[in-house]
Parts: C-alpha cells; structure tokens; sequence
C-alpha cells in the first residue's frame, strides 16, 4: 500500500517493467455528511470575501438571461447551449477555487488574482477545458438530433415550454432527459474535482481528470449525494429568473473547493 503520495511498488516485479514510477494520489475515505459540510464551508468562504462571490454570482446569472435571449430568437438550440452551463461553470469558478485557496492559506483573497487564477496552469486547464468542449459540442448535436428525430424537423418552441409536457410530446422528453442524464454524468465524473486540482497541484489534465473519475467510480454514493445537492440548489436558484444564482453559484463554488480539499489527500 502506498503510503504520504509515495510511489506504487511492486516487489514481484522489476521497476523497469512498468517504466518510471510516479507518485500515487491517493483518495481519502468520504462519508455522507460531507457533502453537507463542504456547502457550509463555502457559505463560510462566501460571506468572508463576498464582493467577489456577488460578482461571479452575477456571472452566472448574466449567464441564465443570455440562455432566455437565445431562446427567444432560436428556441430550438436553448436545449442544447443550456449544456454549457456544465462546461462554462467550472472554470468560471476558477477565481472562486483561488479565493477558497488564499483562506484556506490564512491570506487575504484578492479580486484581481481570481480573475487570473487560471494564468499560472494555463496548459492543463486548456487541455482539459477542450475535453470538455468536444464532450459539449457532442452532446448539443446530439440533443438537436434527438429534437430534429421526435418532431421530424426542427419545431418552433416559441411559446410556453410547458407545451413539451403534452403527451404526445413524452417521448421526446424521456429521450432528451436519457441523453443529458448519460452526458451530464460523463462530464461530472470527468471534472467534479479535477479542475481545482489543476489549480492546486502541478498535475497535466489527464492524470486530473482520471483521478476525478477515479474518485466517482470508487465513491459512487457519497458523489452521487453530491452531484444531486448541486442539481437540486442550482435547479432552484434558476427559477425566479436565475436570481438565485447570485449566492448559490458562489457557494457552490467555494463548495466544490472544500469537496476536492476533502477527497484527494495532500
């Protein structure tokens, strides 16, 4: 067993059998009142820096009006652009992961060094940001497929959106929802904790991302706890006109900090 990150061994084996050694991340044990914990974590961190937590807050929410523009001019692609929630959000809560950083370290956050959080891993978090736009462009493509399928042609949503929930319309429903379920999951288990990691840690986007699927797939309970909490708090903070966004995406944010702090060991 590999030990404070040192690297794995085997004794039946030479060395040169399995190349260089690097050094194991090693995943701690997580339980399911973490997930409950780090929220309340990141509400600490929020109200300790909250003019930069407001400005992300209205990122996000800026980003939920735009979504309302588009899908005022082409309602078919509101479906498939709203998965960029899923890519955008991560690395807009890059400068949150710095201001959780710099309190964890006992020093003041500093609203210019969250923007720039991203300058000093610009490589990984290029790479892994790509990933995760392929997975993006897939999942929109496949999405106006799905509508284009079920409507035999591209509809005009113009209108209320509660004339999906039709019966006629329910097919289309349980396929859309199967599609997003299947690529949303990909893309959480893929990012959950990588990308703070790459801030952290001198670490390339792949070893990154794997540890963050690693960490889904060995966890799975506890990550799906935390995966629901997030869906559930951003799911209601989008209702009254995404204004809710402006405290649960810094929250949830500086969360995600304490959640990776918590499960990758130092």
């Amino acid at each position: 067993m590999p030990t404070n990150g040192s690297p794995e061994t085997n004794d039946d084996s030479p060395p040169a059998a399995h190349g260089a050694a690097t050094p194991a991340i090693v995943l701690n044990t997580l339980h399911f009142a973490d997930p409950l914990r780090w929220l309340v974590l990141g509400w600490r961190d929020f109200i300790r820096a909250p003019g930069i937590g407001l400005f992300y807050g209205t990122c996000f929410m800026v980003m939920g009006w735009a979504l309302l523009e588009v899908y005022a001019h082409a309602p078919a692609y509101t479906m498939a652009l709203s998965a960029g929630f899923l890519l955008v959000g991560p690395f807009m809560c890059l400068g949150l992961y710095r201001v959780s950083q710099r309190l964890e370290n006992g020093e003041k956050p500093d609203f210019g060094d969250s923007l720039l959080a991203w300058d000093t891993r610009t490589g990984p978090l290029a790479i892994f940001g790509f990933v995760l736009l392929v997975l993006e462009m897939l999942w929109g493509r496949a999405t106006l497929v799905v509508i284009a399928v079920s409507f035999d042609g591209m509809p005009d949503f113009k209108g209320s959106l509660l004339a999906l929930l039709e019966p006629e319309n329910l097919p289309f429903i349980a396929a859309w929802a199967a599609l997003g379920a299947v690529f949303a999951s990909l893309i959480y288990a893929v990012s959950v904790v990588s990308i703070p990691m790459i801030l952290h840690r001198q670490t390339d986007a792949v070893t990154a991302g794997l540890t963050s699927l690693r960490l889904v797939l060995t966890q799975t309970g506890v990550m799906v706890w935390w995966g629901l909490l997030i869906t559930l708090l951003v799911g209601a903070a989008l209702l009254p006109w995404f204004a809710g966004l402006l405290l649960v995406g810094p929250v949830v944010g500086h969360a995600s900090w304490h959640a990776y702090r918590s499960a990758v060991a130092d």
